[in-house]
């Protein structure tokens, strides 16, 4: 983001804190093709829980076996459960359980498995309502990052009288050159085209608004609002 990538090279970059899909790994390993890109998940409950480092998104089927580190885990109604030697015990002044009686911690990650592989497809309550199906936003935003000239987008839901809700998308474009206004108009036809092929028509969004920039917590994620 700061152009400073050029002046040093690292020999290992982590992300932790949340997935990371496909476009931001590849942006990493272009940016730094000397280092190693991996990316850990966590929980706030349960700490960390394994380290990715192949360059995909999503994890391995395998890890589920567990074993490592005196960690199991399982997938129950399609979230990600953990449990784990050092779970917290339970959150200052409030006294409610942080794991179920078999000591698993609900993440509120939900999986999909693809193959030999688990994929974060997005949190239990983002879900957006359209018309009765179910559209995670990160499976959305996945695809739309896939674009070269996508910064970054954030996917949500938009009230419909008939449907509920309607998928809309915003997204920030990187620097563009002087022919800028044409460029806009057909990198957003390109990014519809490519959710047309890649999701049910359910998923693309009805509407794309290129934007200056997307609100963000203090810690640099994307603020997503529910309701």
């Amino acid at each position: 983001m700061s152009g400073a990538t050029a002046f040093f090279h690292p020999r290992y970059v982590r992300l932790s804190g949340e997935p990371a899909d496909q476009a931001v790994l590849d942006t990493l390993t272009s940016a730094f093709p000397t280092a190693t890109v991996s990316h850990a998940y966590a929980s706030t409950e349960a700490g960390v829980a394994f380290d990715i480092r192949d360059g995909l998104a999503g994890f391995p089927a395998v890890i589920l076996e567990g074993g490592d580190g005196g960690l199991d885990f399982m997938i129950k109604d399609g979230t990600l459960r953990i449990r784990s030697p050092r779970t917290a015990t339970r959150y200052v002044r409030d006294d409610l359980a942080l794991h179920d009686d078999a000591g698993f911690v609900d993440t509120g990650d939900l999986v999909e498995r693809r193959g030999d592989r688990y994929f974060f497809i997005g949190r239990r309550e983002g879900l957006i309502n359209v018309g009765g199906f179910k559209v995670h936003p990160e499976e959305v935003e996945a695809v739309i990052n896939q674009h070269p000239a996508v910064s970054m987008s954030l996917v949500k839901g938009r009230k419909n009288p008939i449907t509920g809700a309607l998928v809309v998308a915003d997204v920030v474009l990187r620097p563009l050159d002087a022919s800028a206004a044409v460029d806009r108009d057909a990198i957003i036809a390109e990014i519809l085209a490519a959710c047309r092929e890649a999701l049910p028509a359910y998923k693309v969004p009805s509407r794309i608004d290129n934007v200056v920039s997307l609100p963000l917590t203090p810690a640099g994620k994307l603020l997503r609002t529910h309701g």
